[in-house]
């Protein structure tokens, strides 16, 4: 288990970015340089009875981009790129871990929680139950840039109150950056009335899946009876739930926090406050982009922010943390 003696030192926490970050060729370095990586890619792929680092290293984009893959690929990506580096750096450990929606899986095996077996049956579900959730075309999601987040809220509250349409407050990224999700004809009017009320960007993401709102408590109630069959191991590094990030996973609640994570909305900036609240001075990224690098800087630029998504990321960060 991790020390609490540790408290006085300045400490490093891996954190695993989510949906979004996949791209055709990611890995592929990796499985070609480390043998860990390659043990992942390869279990993986005999769990699953597919051939998933094809998925990731030739795609076709159309294929990894459907939700139901690309849960899976980043996962292992994710897990390929820190027992790579685990295999780089042995003597690195973190003192906290934390992900961002789908990546808090890859953080949940970090920790020793979960072997590949369940992290990767268990996301399996998961993709499948958000796939299944609405029909194609009816849900989306939608970044708001340069307001306050209670604005945000308060017109979607408005919005939904007056209807039959859902629009939530799904990602509370950084200060400024929030992600709205929900039918996609409420997101698509909400987006409409915050451009008039002084924002500055609002961006469409490339997913129809509406995640982390009101309209995935179906598929997260079907989700829950799989997880309640899913035996978590003690955790042997902290891990921080999106659902509350001001309580630590463990075996008895870990079900439970990764079942309102479907509806609830992921609290990324609360995640990276207490982090930094906790002694954390470094903050290393791993997963197949640099995705939350820039938001934990807008969050507090204290924090010296690293990068594992490749061998040369891996090497440099490996050799700038190292003891």
């Amino acid at each position: 288990m991790y020390s609490k003696s540790e408290s006085s030192m300045v400490k490093a926490a891996f954190v695993f970015p989510g949906q979004g970050s996949q791209y055709v060729g990611m890995g592929m370095d990796v499985y070609g340089s480390y043998g860990a990586a390659r043990e992942v890619f390869d279990r993986a792929g005999e769990i699953l009875g597919q051939d998933i680092k094809d998925l990731c290293f030739r795609g076709p984009a159309e294929e990894l981009n459907l939700t139901v893959n690309t849960q899976l690929a980043v996962l292992v990506t994710e897990i390929a790129l820190y027992e790579a580096f685990r295999q780089e750096a042995p003597h690195v450990r973190p003192h906290y871990l934390a992900g961002h929606s789908l990546g808090e899986y890859a953080a949940i095996y970090a920790a020793g929680s979960l072997a590949m077996t369940d992290v990767v049956t268990i996301v399996r579900a998961r993709a499948r139950y958000h796939h299944e959730a609405v029909p194609v075309g009816c849900g989306a999601m939608a970044a708001v840039i340069g307001l306050e987040q209670s604005v945000i809220e308060g017109v979607c509250r408005e919005y939904t109150a007056s209807g039959d349409l859902v629009a939530d407050l799904a990602n509370l990224n950084a200060p400024g950056q929030t992600v709205i999700s929900g039918h996609a004809q409420a997101v698509s009017e909400v987006l409409g009335r915050l451009k008039s009320l002084g924002a500055k960007m609002c961006v469409q993401l490339p997913i129809s899946v509406p995640c982390h709102s009101r309209l995935m408590t179906r598929a997260a109630d079907a989700f829950r009876r799989d997880l309640e069959g899913v035996k978590f191991l003690p955790f042997q590094i902290p891990v921080l739930p999106n659902f509350d990030p001001h309580v630590f996973h463990s075996p008895e609640k870990a079900a439970e926090l990764l079942w309102r994570q479907m509806t609830s909305p992921v609290r990324w900036r609360e995640t990276v406050e207490r982090l930094a609240s906790l002694g954390v001075g470094t903050v290393v990224e791993i997963g197949p982009k640099r995705v939350l690098g820039g938001l934990i800087k807008n969050i507090d630029r204290r924090l010296r922010v690293l990068f594992v998504g490749d061998v040369p990321s891996l090497r440099e960060t490996a050799a700038l943390i190292s003891p």
